[in-house]
Order: C-alpha cells, then structure tokens, then sequence
C-alpha cells in the first residue's frame, strides 16, 4: 500500500499539499472539505472500478481521479485561501528538498 501511495503522491505530489492546506483552513467551504475526503477515501479504499490487482489498469482509475479532481477542486476554491495554501505548501516542500540535501 505504501508503494501505490508513493507513486500517486509523486504524480500530483505538490497539489496534494496544497489541497491538504487549503483544506485545513477555517474559511475553505465545508463542500470543498466533504469533496476532498471523498476522493481521499476512494483513492486508499480497496473498492476500485479498476481492481488494483490487474496490473498497471489497476492503479489507472485512481491516477485519473486524482489527476482531474485535485485541479477541479483547486480551481473551485476561494482565491484567498488558495493563495494561503500555496505559500503554506511552498515552504513545506522548500524545507523538505533542503532537508533531503544535507
């Protein structure tokens, strides 16, 4: 499992951040919130409409999902919280590629 969270998280890695962040925030919508759970749960749920088993049609639907959702759900939310996120995600990964250097 943690393999398939490594790959998908290096697919849309730094959305998934700023998805996390913007989710975290007080004046993000419930909806946004409820949305985002969603395709969290779909995504490390075993119920596929792809098995994961079937080799590389497997992993197929939750890439897609998750490559179509996190920008949908990005675009759709307030701007200010957006802007909020992103600087929050910045410097999280900045910290973790200078962490990884040294």
């Amino acid at each position: 499992m943690f393999l398939r969270l490594g790959r998908l998280f290096r697919t849309v890695g730094r959305e998934i951040v700023v998805l996390w962040y913007a989710c975290r925030n007080p004046a993000t919508p419930v909806v946004f919130k409820f949305a985002a759970l969603l395709l969290g749960l779909y995504v490390l749920s075993p119920i596929d409409v792809l098995p994961d088993w079937l080799a590389l049609l497997g992993l197929t639907d939750d890439v897609a999902l998750l490559a179509l959702g996190i920008p949908a759900l990005l675009r759709l939310m307030p701007e200010h919280v957006l802007q909020q996120a992103r600087s929050a995600a910045d410097g999280v990964i900045s910290r973790s590629r200078a962490g990884s250097r040294g």
